[in-house]
C-alpha cells in the first residue's frame, strides 16, 4: 500500500507542491494560533509569560456568565446575527436567481458590477455614507423626510434604529459579492432540462421551482451550514463604528464586548475565554445542522 502510495506522490508531485503553500497558511494562522486557547484558563501576566501564569480553571467563564452583561450581549448578538441570517442570506440567492434570467449579456455584466462594488468598500467607507445619509444636520434621508412634512428622525442616536441599519448596511455591502457562488452554481444547470421543461409546457416559474433550486439547493445547503458556523461572528468593525453612548444598550456585542475589555483594559484571560465560547457555539451550531442536512438527505460539509 504503501509503494503504491509514494507512486501516485511521484506521478502527481506537482498537485503536491501546489499543496504546500495552503497547508503551510492553515499551520501557521490557524493550528499553531489555537495554543493562545489556553490563556481562556491562565490568568495572564505579561510579565510572567504564558507558560508562568498561574492556571484557574473556569474562574474566567464562571465570571462570565454570572456577569450581569451576559445576556445583553448574548441577546445582542443573537438578534443581530438572526436579522443577518433571515433578510440577507436569501437576498444573494435571489438576486443571482434574477440575473440568471437577464438574456442581454452587456446588461447582465454591468448590472453585476454595480451591485459587486460595495463589497470593496471599507466598513469606514459604508459608515460614513450612512453617517452622511442619515445624520439630523443636512442628512438627504431626514431631508426627504421633511420635504413631505414629517420630523427629523435621529437614527444614528437611536436604539429602534439601529440593528435595521446595521442589517441593512451588510445587505448593500454584501448581496452582490454573495451572488458569484450561485450564479456559479447556476451556471452548471443543463440547458437541455430547461427545453425539455418547455416542451412540456412549463412556464419560466415552474421551470425556477422544479429544476433551478433544485439544481443549486446542495450549494444553498452548504453556505448556510457555513453561515450558522460563524453565526454569533457579526463582525467587530461594522458595531464598533456604529456605536455610540445612546445605542449601546442595543448594539455592544460580544466582539466589541471582547476588543474593550481585552485590549483597552489589558483582560487578555478573561477575553479570550469570552472569545472561546463565541467559537464553541459556531462548532455546535455547525455539527448540529450539518447533521441535519444528512438526515435530510443533502452531502453536508463533511
Amino acid at each position: 500500500m504503501w509503494k503504491r502510495r509514494i507512486r501516485q506522490v511521484r506521478m502527481d508531485y506537482w498537485l503536491y507542491l501546489m499543496l504546500i503553500p495552503g497547508l503551510l497558511y492553515f499551520v501557521v494562522f490557524k493550528y499553531l494560533p489555537m495554543w493562545g486557547v489556553l490563556l481562556a484558563f491562565k490568568d495572564y501576566q505579561p510579565f510572567s509569560g504564558f507558560w508562568g501564569s498561574p492556571w484557574v480553571g473556569l474562574k474566567h467563564f464562571e465570571r462570565f456568565f454570572t456577569d450581569p452583561s451576559f445576556w445583553i450581549l448574548f441577546r445582542n448578538t443573537f438578534i443581530i446575527a438572526f436579522y443577518n441570517l433571515v433578510f440577507y442570506f436569501p437576498l444573494p440567492i435571489i438576486v443571482a436567481l434574477m440575473l440568471n434570467e437577464i438574456k442581454n449579456e452587456v446588461f447582465k455584466r454591468l448590472a453585476q458590477t454595480f451591485i459587486y462594488v460595495p463589497h470593496f468598500f471599507s466598513w469606514v467607507v459604508i459608515s460614513g455614507i450612512t453617517y452622511i445619509m442619515l445624520t439630523t444636520e443636512g442628512g438627504i434621508v431626514n431631508q426627504v423626510i421633511e420635504f413631505f412634512g414629517g420630523e427629523k428622525i435621529n437614527f444614528l442616536l437611536s436604539e429602534k434604529w439601529f440593528r435595521t441599519i446595521v442589517t441593512t448596511q451588510v445587505i448593500w455591502k454584501e448581496t452582490g459579492w454573495g451572488t458569484i457562488i450561485f450564479l456559479a452554481a447556476l451556471a452548471g444547470v443543463d440547458p437541455s432540462l430547461y427545453e425539455a421543461a418547455r416542451m412540456d409546457g412549463a412556464n419560466r416559474f415552474r421551470q425556477l421551482l422544479h429544476i433551478t433550486l433544485p439544481a443549486i439547493r446542495s450549494t444553498i445547503v452548504i453556505l448556510l451550514i457555513l453561515r450558522l458556523g460563524n453565526f454569533l461572528q457579526i463582525g467587530f468593525e461594522q458595531i464598533y463604528l456604529m456605536l455610540n453612548g445612546m445605542n449601546r444598550n442595543v448594539g455592544e456585542i460580544l466582539d466589541t464586548y471582547i476588543y474593550t475589555n481585552g485590549i483597552q483594559r489589558g483582560l487578555f484571560s478573561y477575553t479570550t475565554a469570552v472569545g472561546l465560547f463565541n467559537s464553541l457555539v459556531g462548532l455546535v451550531l455547525i455539527v448540529v445542522s450539518n447533521t441535519l442536512a444528512k438526515k435530510f438527505g443533502e452531502e453536508g460539509v463533511y
